[in-house]
């Protein structure tokens, strides 16, 4: 009886060394150039001026992108995050004391970000928050310079009645929104995923083809996703790239974030969610 003394192909290829395979997704080269750069030039913020109301603004030419969300959805936050400036945006330990439509260069006058005053839990007499209301809707409407906006919401507690206006108004004029779902920190990476995946249905239920992401000024998760969209409506190309190092961003801490957190009962978001879209339907 003949008896091979060599190793069948099976037992080769099952000695063999395995190789990892990798799922992560591939990011294209010239995406991750723009966005880096874009994060880089969006370090060049400067403060321009503050404006009570839309009249009181600057010349309404070239590009700006804003940025509106409640007053304890971290705003103040994530523009000194993505600016790499602790200080730019200031705000209170209260929330909804910005009370003006702030304007900041970046680079040039013609390339702006705003920040919109909060709304929401802000700690003003009513009168006070129809006036803001007001002139709100005044910039989002008339203003022709806002090629779009950056909407912030607590991954918390996402889409409450103000935001779902917010997206109402912008939906209205053909006005660009990108959502950001702040404090994705306080969320392990399952729940946080789901929330996400959660209020993108809720927009499509809805009707609304708004972009939307995770962020966290805490962390720096969302960075360069932002600023590529960012980039992208403030008409910023790479004709002088330069180097950028995520890493170079010094690392926040909780006593960084001045805007306050506000408890809101869960089960009470949940109903106004589903009310909310009731209504658009």
């Amino acid at each position: 009886m003949h008896r091979s003394s060599g190793k069948s192909k099976n037992s080769k290829t099952a000695n063999a060394p395995r190789q990892k395979i990798s799922y992560e997704k591939k990011v294209d080269s010239v995406i991750s150039e723009y966005s880096g750069t874009a994060l880089n030039w969006l370090r060049k913020a400067e403060f321009l001026m503050s404006a009570p109301k839309l009249d009181l603004c600057v010349e309404d030419t070239g590009y700006e992108v804003a940025f509106a969300g409640r007053s304890n959805a971290g705003k103040s936050s994530a523009i000194n995050a993505i600016t790499n400036q602790k200080q730019l945006a200031r705000a209170s330990k209260k929330p909804g004391r910005t009370q003006m439509i702030n304007f900041f260069s970046l680079g040039n006058p013609n390339q702006r970000l705003v920040d919109l005053p909060g709304y929401g839990y802000a700690a003003v007499p009513e009168a006070m928050k129809i006036v803001w209301q007001k002139e709100l809707e005044n910039y989002l409407i008339h203003r022709k310079s806002l090629q779009g906006l950056i909407l912030l919401m607590d991954i918390r507690h996402p889409l409450q009645h103000f935001d779902v206006m917010m997206l109402e108004w912008a939906h209205s004029r053909q006005l660009f929104v990108h959502v950001l779902l702040t404090k994705s920190d306080k969320l392990n990476r399952g729940p946080a995923n789901k929330a996400l995946l959660e209020v993108k249905q809720t927009l499509k239920k809805m009707k609304l083809n708004f972009s939307i992401q995770l962020f966290s000024s805490l962390n720096k998760q969302g960075l360069e996703e932002l600023a590529s969209v960012m980039g992208g409506r403030l008409n910023f190309t790479l004709d002088n790239p330069t180097d950028f190092d995520l890493d170079s961003i010094p690392e926040a801490s909780e006593a960084d974030f001045d805007e306050a957190e506000v408890d809101i009962d869960t089960d009470e978001s949940e109903e106004n969610l589903e009310n909310n879209v009731d209504q658009i339907k």
